[in-house]
């Protein structure tokens, strides 16, 4: 299936699952967007002046991760102009904080050894605190700033409940809010707080979509 259809998108609107072609431009919209991120800047050390490099590798390196595993990513796009895009975990395939042997090793060259272990080490602390068995996981989700507050969020989100709906044995979309902005973004969007989470130095709100009973 190359695209995912929802009725809240509009003629102007689409969404669509990524191509290859798409991931370099898919990579840039999500430095953009985690640039700042609580969670990057303890783990790659934000005051070290190799922290856009190794930001930049690590999400060049999760993103191979996500396509070699044939995760769902999901691309907003306004006419052609790619405007969002969101990478999820399946429930059966991706949730997983081993990850993949390939993977750990070109992040151990890129990002180093520590960095690489602290991210395995959160997210495996996120993944325990989820009160679900079958699950999504939202990894990365992130709007171009210059198409920021005008909805496309929402339109995202509905691509994003559409990748749920085709996976009948998922109970939901879990993710882990480090913003209060993010938060009051996703409990607008039908997630719903399960506890506020701390891993190492950062606080974030670990928040859940629940499917919707007969979908």
């Amino acid at each position: 299936m190359n695209s995912v259809s929802s009725e809240a998108l509009d003629s102007e609107v689409r969404a669509a699952y990524l191509s290859a072609e798409d991931l370099k431009l898919a990579a840039s919209l999500l430095y953009q967007a985690y640039h700042d991120d609580p969670v990057f800047l303890s783990i790659f050390d934000g005051e070290n002046e190799d922290y856009e490099q190794r930001l930049r590798a690590s999400i060049r390196e999760e993103l191979s991760a996500f396509w070699q595993a044939k995760q769902p990513m999901v691309g907003l796009y306004l006419g052609e102009t790619m405007v969002g895009v969101a990478c999820l975990n399946s429930p059966n395939d991706g949730v997983t904080s081993g990850r993949y042997w390939h993977w750990r090793l070109k992040m151990l060259l890129s990002a180093g050894y520590f960095s690489t272990k602290q991210m395995i080490e959160k997210e495996q602390r996120i993944l325990d605190a989820v009160p679900l068995k079958k699950f999504h996981m939202l990894s990365f989700i992130a709007i171009h700033p210059l198409h920021q507050h005008h909805g496309f969020g929402h339109y995202l989100m509905a691509a994003v409940n559409t990748v749920l709906e085709e996976h009948p044995d998922s109970e939901g979309v879990a993710v882990y809010a480090t913003s209060e902005k993010y938060r009051a973004f996703f409990q607008d969007t039908d997630y719903q707080l399960i506890e506020q989470l701390t891993v190492g130095d950062v606080s974030g709100a670990l928040m859940i979509h629940y499917r919707e009973q007969g979908v």
